[in-house]
């Protein structure tokens, strides 16, 4: 599988994001929506935006590791977060969460405030597309 970063010099410079990625062979992997729930079915880290962040990171590292790839094999995520300005006041240890799963690596990203998740105690939900080698 081939993989290109596309950041055009007419855009402002991302910060934990690329704009755009092109691929060329692979397998798509479309990842659901994942939150800070754990095997039980419940928000592990109640009213804690990073904790929470950093368990949806891990489930979908767990589907991303099940399907054959590695996280570095996501192209796109979409962020849904129940406070935008929590995420902001956050983004610094939210920032070594990411870096822990992802280390340096960004795909394509695009934040959304909602008013509510399914759960009423999550804070956050991920999802995204991943790229996989063949075979």
């Amino acid at each position: 599988m081939d993989k290109q970063l596309h950041n055009p010099p007419t855009l402002a410079a991302p910060a934990g994001y690329t704009n755009g990625i092109t691929t060329r062979g692979g397998r798509l992997l479309f990842l659901a929506g994942q939150t800070g729930m754990d095997a039980s079915g419940k928000i592990a880290a109640p009213g804690d935006l990073v904790g929470q962040f950093a368990l949806a990171l891990a489930n979908l590292r767990a589907v991303v590791e099940a399907a054959g790839g590695q996280m570095t094999d996501i192209v796109k995520l979409t962020l849904f977060v129940t406070d935008a300005a929590a995420y902001r006041a956050q983004i610094r240890p939210l920032g070594a969460a990411y870096r822990a799963v992802f280390d340096r690596y960004y795909p394509a990203m695009t934040l959304v405030e909602v008013k509510g998740l399914f759960d009423p105690q999550a804070l956050i939900e991920i999802e995204g597309l991943a790229v996989l080698p063949e075979g």
